[in-house]
């Protein structure tokens, strides 16, 4: 996600460039909005993986 959101800002900067004013707003506004999703989808995962209720879990030993 945040991968999407650099390439969006990069395509917006080089419109930019060109004088594609309106493309480029666009395309930040993408960015932005691509980047904060993959922001809180980083922190759900995040934390979502450090829960101690051992969920996915079958309790049996991975050992043999």
């Amino acid at each position: 996600m945040i991968q999407w959101a650099l390439i969006s800002l990069v395509v917006a900067v080089v419109a930019g460039l060109l004088g594609f004013s309106g493309i480029a707003g666009a395309f930040t506004e993408i960015a932005w909005i691509l980047f904060l999703v993959g922001l809180v989808l980083a922190v759900v995962f995040y934390f979502r993986g450090r829960s101690t209720t051992g969920r996915g879990t079958t309790g049996r030993s991975t050992t043999l």
